[in-house]
């Protein structure tokens, strides 16, 4: 079985304590354990506590605060100089130059996955762009922009002998533990074994070692990780479709905030600068 309990990592403070406690409530999720404690206190680049905000008070701020990926290549990673780059990071400064007519009035603060929603909750940020999906839970209490990538589940493998989705029939397939994409590999491809891995580096690992053909994965990640290991190659097109949006706070305060961001999303889709982009960045076009 590959179900593993779901559980909670020591460490929150006391307001995402909390806000952990009122998100299980709504997700119908159980806290298992949220110790509180007390984590630093983010400073903006001129000393003024950062929180989120209305458009107002932004502008006067003078800076977006946007929740990012680090360690997610092409979507938002380090490079050699240390400096965030990838598709996402384009669109968290092209936000900044629309809201604040400048690229560089922009705070890029790296996000765990855990975190993306409790940190929106907390106003620890104002936008969060780190390969979030619209879900009806998470839509009860943020909102959503319209989708600027199209992401979903593929598969990756080094043999060149898979060339489709049939060659995997009575292969072992790799697919992390609790994914959404269990369902989807058994329904497309009967009579293949799952084996549930912890990470990524497992997969890749087992991939290496040749004890799976291929691995289930987040087409967006998999297609940074053919981009460093060109030995691979993604098998056939998508299996299921998830949608990435800006996620962005509720409220009526919050209404112009959301209305520049969208239509922000809205035009750079029909100028096919989105599209550009991502094909630039090395993702699969939708």
């Amino acid at each position: 079985m590959m179900q593993r309990p779901l559980t909670f990592p020591n460490g929150h403070h006391r307001r995402l304590a909390r806000l952990g406690i009122r998100l299980s409530l709504l997700l119908g999720l159980t806290l298992i354990e949220a110790r509180p404690f007390v984590g630093p206190q983010f400073v903006g680049p001129w000393g003024q506590s950062a929180l989120a905000a209305p458009l107002s008070e932004i502008q006067r701020r003078g800076y977006l605060i946007v929740g990012v990926k680090d360690n997610l290549r092409p979507l938002g990673f380090e490079d050699e100089a240390g400096e965030l780059q990838g598709f996402e990071i384009e669109i968290a400064r092209r936000l900044a130059e629309t809201l604040l007519g400048d690229t560089d009035a922009i705070q890029l603060r790296p996000v765990a996955n855990r975190d993306r929603l409790p940190w929106l909750l907390a106003n620890e940020v104002d936008l969060v762009i780190a390969q979030v999906s619209q879900t009806p839970g998470r839509s009860r209490l943020v909102s959503f922009s319209p989708p600027y990538y199209i992401d979903g589940t593929a598969l990756i493998t080094r043999q060149p002998e898979i060339r489709r989705l049939a060659d995997l029939r009575q292969r072992r397939v790799a697919v992390l533990y609790q994914s959404s994409a269990i369902a989807v590999l058994r329904y497309q491809i009967p009579n293949l074994e799952l084996v549930g891995v912890e990470s990524y580096q497992e997969a890749y690992q087992k991939l290496e070692a040749g004890t799976v053909a291929a691995f289930a994965g987040d087409i967006s990640v998999l297609s940074g990780w053919q981009q460093t290991h060109p030995a691979y190659s993604l098998l056939g097109d998508r299996l299921s479709s998830a949608p990435l949006s800006v996620m962005m706070p509720k409220g009526l305060q919050y209404e112009p905030l959301r209305q520049s961001v969208n239509g922000a999303i809205v035009r750079w889709q029909q100028e096919g600068w989105l599209e550009d982009r991502a094909r630039e960045w090395g993702l699969s076009a939708p």
